[in-house]
């Protein structure tokens, strides 16, 4: 199994706990209140809605990755791996002061 396939289903893990955890104990409250088996009734809701936030976050989210890429305008490929950096000629400005080639 390669890296990059073990950091997309170590990311989907995290996440789908993370959101059903929350959502879930968020939506109980909402509900019920903090009532003696809030407990007991939120851990059933969590595990009832883990695999399904899971599923949708292992199907869905490399599509809403990229969507979110085109509306942001760059790409994931940029933004993982440095450009190269080169050299900026300084060159004097209408005033005598240092400036950086095209500013």
């Amino acid at each position: 199994m390669s890296n990059a396939l073990k950091q997309r289903l170590l990311s989907s893990v995290l996440m789908s706990l993370l959101l059903s955890g929350l959502m879930t104990a968020w939506v109980t409250w909402l509900n019920l209140g903090f009532v003696g088996d809030f407990i007991g009734r939120w851990l059933h809701a969590y595990l009832m809605s883990w695999p399904a936030a899971f599923t949708i976050v292992v199907l869905l989210g490399p599509t809403v990755q990229r969507l979110s890429w085109r509306w942001v305008g760059g790409s994931p490929v940029a933004a993982s791996s440095p450009a190269p950096s080169k050299p900026v000629a300084a060159k004097k400005g209408k005033r005598g002061a240092l400036q950086k080639a095209g500013a």
